[in-house]
């Protein structure tokens, strides 16, 4: 299959999977989410959404209608985290809206990549794919400077590379399913191990 056909092909699936998304979505308020945050979310995650344990993600900055997204999916099982699963059960969809609100609204830190190596190569990856393989430019998606598009696709600006990698790898084996036409699964499947690492540590760096 021809390789630009390949990544036209998969971008559509995204988009008609994330149709489903209303563009008129509720607007959180991010007061409302504090005493959520205080009690729960900022042990993880940090009371402003950057989060200083490379286990966890950074959520400051990150599109509102993809964090509800990410903790419906925690709460339904679509989406599976051991962690993440009994501290979404008492959230109510409300509540679920003004966390998407509150840490969208937080800034988020910017951060440096540790290894200039691992940098370089997946600076390539980052910008320009591996036509050989048939691993598609991340830009394409998730922008050049890694802020993502809203709705569609993540920020993925200053996330920890421990975590991008965690998540590579859960989309390569299906542990996680819930990207819309699986086109994550797909990508990931036909990236190597060093691949991965490289692509994590250059958005670990991008600002």
């Amino acid at each position: 299959m021809n390789y630009r056909f390949a990544l036209l092909t998969a971008l559509m699936s995204a988009s008609v999977a994330w149709a489903s998304t209303p563009a008129s979505a509720p607007q959180g308020d991010p007061a409302k989410a504090q005493k959520i945050v205080n009690d729960v979310c900022g042990a993880c995650h940090g009371a402003d959404g950057n989060s200083t344990s490379p286990t966890y993600p950074n959520l400051a900055g990150q599109s509102p209608q993809y964090i509800t997204k990410q903790l419906r999916e925690f709460k339904s099982g679509a989406r599976k985290n051991a962690i993440m699963a009994p501290n979404v059960t008492q959230l109510s969809d409300e509540d679920m809206i003004h966390l998407g609100a509150y840490f969208a609204a937080q800034q988020p830190k910017p951060r440096l990549a540790k290894d200039a190596a691992l940098v370089a190569a997946g600076q390539k990856i980052y910008k320009g794919g591996n036509p050989g393989s048939g691993v598609p430019a991340c830009a394409s998606c998730h922008g050049p400077s890694g802020a993502g598009i809203p709705v569609q696709f993540p920020r993925l600006a200053g996330q920890h590379a421990k975590y991008v990698l965690s998540q590579l790898r859960n989309f390569r084996s299906g542990d996680r399913a819930n990207d819309g036409g699986k086109m994550m699964q797909v990508i990931a499947r036909k990236m190597t191990d060093q691949e991965m690492k490289a692509v994590a540590e250059y958005i670990s760096g991008l600002r």
